[in-house]
């Protein structure tokens, strides 16, 4: 998920001086640190063992761990404060639909093993890649929107009940759940509302058909243009996940270009890419507050709403 820290938690500044002194501390300091570190690991699922692991910095959700195995296999190991499996389940669902994400290596009740991902910085041609792999994950529909589990945006709850309607369900499992959040006006708490019981239902009867989407597709989600981590996978009309993608800096034009020599996307995508994305700009403002209501109004006015 998409965040404005104002600065490092306290948390966050601890697992950061932590990961400084594994790897600048001298040799025997350093494997001191690094046996310290392990006490504090979690315990990790049944058949794994860990010899080495440092803290990453960044989650803003889950403590997330580098560690090398004993079988020597390098992997990423989170806490999560959700049950694990349902980041297992989303990676699994999407692995199966040829998205190019980490292997899940182990899952225990709060604690999520995966294969460590990383090769440089992208070029034109891994976002190009990357484009036509999601075009590739879309093309897997089913028959209804939504998922055969709740699970989380971020650290939200994320409702899934499956509704063959795509304009209702993005309506009613999508937007209307945060149309309560204290720091969204009262005004435009009011024109959502009557957006959604009208124009919103025309406007998105478009007849495209359930895609499995991450879910979550901001460019903090893709590792070195190349792997999609962190999903809040479900079904959905395709256009509500490049919706998002193009917001918070977006993905460089050989990602687009990628995935419209794919799947081109049908006409009038445009005009609807404000309402698709309504939703992600209301878990914004629940999370982190007022700041995000302009961007809601903004797009409100573009569709002269």
């Amino acid at each position: 998920m998409h965040t404005i820290p104002p600065g490092p938690t306290a948390a966050q500044s601890v697992r950061a001086e932590a990961c400084a002194l594994v790897h600048t501390s001298p040799p025997g300091q350093r494997h001191a640190c690094a046996n310290r570190t392990l006490m504090r690991l979690p315990d990790l699922p049944e058949g794994l063992t860990a010899r080495d692991g440092r803290p990453l910095g960044g989650g803003s959700i889950c403590d997330v761990w580098r560690v090398e195995l004993t079988d020597g296999r390098a992997a990423v190991l989170k806490r999560t404060p959700y049950p694990a499996g349902v980041e297992a389940d989303g990676l699994a669902a999407l692995a199966a639909a040829g998205a190019p994400v980490p292997a899940v290596l182990g899952v225990g009740d709060d604690v999520l093993v995966l294969e460590e991902v990383g090769a440089g910085p992208p070029g034109e041609a891994e976002w190009r890649d990357l484009g036509r792999a999601l075009a590739g994950m879309h093309a897997d529909t089913g028959e209804a929107y939504g998922w055969h589990r709740d699970n989380l945006i971020g650290s939200l709850p994320q409702a899934n009940d499956p509704d063959d309607d795509w304009p209702r369900f993005y309506a009613e499992r999508r937007l209307r759940p945060w149309l309560g959040a204290t720091a969204l006006p009262k005004e435009l708490r009011r024109r959502l509302e009557r957006a959604l019981d009208g124009p919103l239902q025309d406007l998105l009867a478009t007849g495209n058909p359930p895609s499995l989407v991450h879910g979550d597709l901001w460019n903090g989600n893709v590792v070195d243009g190349r792997w999609l981590i962190d999903p809040a996978v479900h079904r959905a009309d395709r256009e509500f996940e490049l919706a998002f993608a193009d917001l918070f800096g977006g993905f460089p034009p050989a990602f687009h270009e990628g995935y419209a020599e794919t799947w081109p996307l049908p006409e009038g995508w445009q005009r609807r890419r404000p309402a698709l994305q309504l939703y992600h700009l209301l878990v914004h403002v629940e999370l982190f507050g007022a700041g995000f209501a302009g961007a809601v109004g903004s797009r409100l006015d573009a569709l002269g709403w």
